[in-house]
């Protein structure tokens, strides 16, 4: 069985060990890793799966970001070992952590990633919404935690400067 828990200062060495097998050590070149310099992430909507060994098979994290100076949450990176893959865990971190971001407070989540993986949890293309380069701006998705998350909310995405825990900050 697996279980689901808020990722620790101790989990922290083997998340970004997953990242790297998942993504290769260069995943931080990525233009979504300027904007989160020295920057926290959302320490509350971080979290880890276990396998029954006890092994991390997934992990997800949230980071504080500006959209038009509007916050927004950016998800990513969300990870499934290899050996793990296509057994849910991906859509388990996904669906916990929009609800638990929901629960705290925040109204817009985005990310850069695939429309059909995650057009299955509400995520559409997000119009007028400008990622630092370079990144394809097919690839900017979001989706609402409230009615009118998104109304209005366009613009350059910039760094959250201030830590996040809530989006009253």
């Amino acid at each position: 069985m697996f279980e689901l828990s808020q990722e620790t200062a101790e989990d922290w060495w083997e998340v970004e060990a997953l990242y790297d097998l998942c993504f290769a050590p260069g995943r931080e070149a990525l233009s979504s890793y300027r904007l989160r310099d020295d920057v926290p992430c959302v320490s509350d909507l971080s979290f880890v799966v276990r396998d029954p060994s006890g092994i991390v098979a997934g992990a997800i994290r949230y980071w504080p970001v500006r959209v038009g100076g509007q916050p927004a949450l950016l998800l990513g990176p969300v990870a499934v070992h290899p050996t793990h893959q296509g057994e849910g865990v991906g859509g388990s971190l996904i669906r916990h952590s929009l609800d638990a971001a929901k629960h705290l407070g925040w109204t817009r989540v985005m990310l850069v990633g695939d429309a059909p993986y995650y057009g299955r949890y509400g995520f559409k293309r997000l119009e007028g919404v400008e990622m630092p380069p370079p990144t394809n701006r097919d690839r900017v998705l979001g989706i609402s935690l409230a009615d009118d998350g998104w109304d209005g909310v366009r613009g350059a995405v910039t760094k959250f400067d201030v830590p996040a825990v809530s989006p009253d900050l």
